[in-house]
């Protein structure tokens, strides 16, 4: 995956002003079925019972067979250097280097069985994303919406202390082509707000949710300016859509402490810090608890370099998940990113069973597909690492779902869904139900105008629900 993207700062102070909270200001840009977008009322605090989903996104695919589908029969060169652990849910086994994860496998769900087409990152990562087969097999633009952009559109409407969507990335890849996030017909506005940088380094902060300094006290008469040249070029229309109340929402954001509380880790226990791990796969999970509990409906965090604050990459690894030959030795950096991985997940899927959200939560962690079931060499090195493969993956499924159960299987070794196979699509339509959004009956409209539903396909993972 190429480590280097045009640009994308996310959204500044200005852009909150013009869209309000992301996901929630659809300015009046008509691309929803939904006639008009219907300007929510003011209240104090969040919803605490809406629906929720924390999105951990493995970008490059985690090998499945080294993770969560080990298979410890295979032929050597099938295998793997890794042993299966027990876990505590009698007759499931997953990666020795997951021991944390192990201990609480009775709170969350793996499924095994689903696969795709798309074997290159940028065809695997929009197949898997927008829940269609991409015009183009390779390159990151979407063609339709990320399944978080459908989600934020439909849910534009729900309030809260912080912005509806937002996304958690390592400096650089912010850009939202990087892992095919595009809204394509949707509009920037349901974009996430994105937060860049590692939040388990001392210097880290949430950019643009202050007022530049100074400017606070002018903050009302620019917003009434901005209201009064509105109406003449947008007509009575506008003054509909309630562009007043969408922007004071955004002034909100920018005027009070709860959106920069929301984002501050420091409010957060040393010793809650550490059990999550001063690391940034650690932070960016425990971030993403917070985020939930101020009200967010859709977060998603990208886990790729687990190098800790200050450390520089080891030898034999690599950025992301894309553990070929010669990218990486893929049984020492993969052991070296799943106990991060262990720490940050586990943690994170305690939390949610303790403070009682799970009854509302689901969390999805993957990756766009898995890797090669035979091993390959690297020859300049000899390195062993494996390909690209999505004919098969595992996903790890947790909080508002049925847990300490494995939906499906694949073949002896690891190659193909063996039983329950299964598409992203699947998947999709599950966290959709999930947040009361009827996936069958809910369409947009493209840019010709048609409608485009959901999803083209899928179904419900029943065992899940």
């Amino acid at each position: 995956m190429p480590l280097t993207q045009a640009p994308c700062l996310g959204p500044n102070r200005r852009d909150l002003l013009r869209f309000g909270s992301v996901a929630v200001a659809s300015a009046a840009l008509g691309s929803s079925v939904f006639s008009r977008a219907r300007a929510a009322t003011p209240e104090a605090g969040h919803t605490s019972n809406d629906p929720a989903v924390i999105f951990v996104w493995l970008p490059g695919g985690p090998p499945h067979q080294d993770t969560f589908d080990l298979k410890p029969d295979a032929p050597a060169e099938y295998r793997g250097a890794y042993k299966p652990i027990q876990t505590n849910v009698s007759g499931i086994e997953i990666c020795e280097h997951l021991p944390r994860l192990a201990g609480v496998a009775d709170k969350f769900a793996l499924i095994r069985s689903i696969s795709h087409t798309f074997a290159d990152h940028g065809g695997g990562h929009k197949r898997f994303l927008t829940g269609r087969d991409p015009l183009q097999p390779a390159g990151f633009v979407n063609d339709t919406p990320m399944v978080g952009s459908m989600a934020a559109e439909v849910l534009k409407d729900r309030r809260a202390a912080v912005p509806n969507y937002i996304c958690g990335v390592d400096g650089g890849r912010q850009g939202i082509d990087v892992f095919s996030f595009g809204s394509a017909y949707l509009g920037p506005q349901t974009h996430p707000y994105m937060v860049v940088g590692d939040p388990s380094e001392a210097a880290f902060e949430v950019k643009n949710l202050s007022p530049v300094a100074g400017t606070a006290e002018k903050l009302p008469d620019r917003l009434a300016l901005l209201n009064r040249l509105d109406r003449p070029l947008a007509g009575s229309e506008a003054s509909g859509l309630g562009m007043d109340a969408i922007r004071q929402r955004a002034v909100g954001l920018l005027t009070t402490d709860t959106a920069r509380g929301a984002f501050d880790l420091a409010k957060e226990s040393v010793k809650v810090r550490e059990r999550y791990g001063i690391h940034r796969y650690g932070q960016r999970a425990l971030m993403a608890r917070r985020l939930i509990e101020h009200g967010a409906n859709w977060v998603t965090m990208v886990m790729e370099n687990a190098t800790p604050p200050g450390a520089t990459m080891k030898p034999n690894h690599t950025y992301n998940w894309d553990s070929h030959a010669v990218n990486c030795h893929i049984f020492e950096d993969t052991q070296f990113k799943l106990g991060f991985l262990d720490q940050a997940i586990s943690a994170l899927i305690e939390d949610l069973y303790s403070r009682g959200l799970n009854r509302r939560v689901l969390l999805v962690v993957t990756g766009e597909f898995g890797r090669t079931p035979r091993i390959e060499y690297d020859k300049k090195t000899g390195r062993p690492g494996r390909d690209h493969w999505p004919q098969a993956m595992s996903i790890l499924v947790s909080g508002a779902c049925k847990t300490g159960q494995v939906v499906g299987s694949t073949t002896a070794r690891a190659e193909v869904p063996k039983d329950r196979p299964l598409t992203p699509n699947d998947l999709w339509a599950t966290v959709f139900q999930h947040l009361n959004i009827d996936y069958n009956r809910t369409s947009f409209l493209d840019g010709t105008g048609r409608p485009m539903p959901l999803l083209p396909y899928g179904d419900v993972i029943g065992e899940l629900t």
